[in-house]
């Protein structure tokens, strides 16, 4: 048997308030639709977002991941990953932060020049998940940080 290796191609958020995790997004950038209810009567419901990249983002309320994933546990606060959005400019990662966290989204680093070069910013969506914004790497502003 032989195997071309493992794939990584998804990345899937079990949220508390459907509405509050796809606005937070919707208002970072991604187009995603409104999920339906599904199954028909439940209050089971999953949205996702197909990246350039080929990943998927999804988003799974509560009923809907108790569906999939019978080990689920509610996360801890430490080792909790920071999920990471690449913007086209480090002016639109000034801008994107300001505006998020004007619509009430806290702000966990504000936007600075990242010793690897890029402009880069991290806020919290609604179920305490760090979301890192990073433009591209300037090989010009790259420094040695200090210890």
């Amino acid at each position: 048997m032989t195997s071309s290796g493992a794939v990584f191609d998804q990345v899937n958020l079990v949220v508390r308030d459907m509405e509050a995790a796809l606005a937070f997004y919707r208002r970072l950038g991604l187009t995603i639709p409104t999920p339906p209810a599904w199954p028909p009567g439940s209050a089971a419901r999953h949205a996702e977002v197909a990246m350039p990249n080929g990943v998927r983002l999804e988003f799974d309320n509560h009923e809907m991941a108790a569906l999939w994933h019978a080990g689920r546990r509610e996360p801890s606060e430490g080792g909790r990953p920071v999920l990471g959005f690449a913007l086209a400019s480090r002016q639109e990662v000034d801008e994107r932060y300001a505006e998020l966290t004007a619509a009430g989204h806290v702000g966990r680093q504000p936007p600075y020049d990242a010793f690897w070069g890029a402009r880069y910013a991290i806020v919290r969506d609604p179920d305490g998940n760090d979301v890192g914004l990073m433009s591209p790497a300037d090989p010009a502003k790259r420094f040695t940080p200090q210890p």
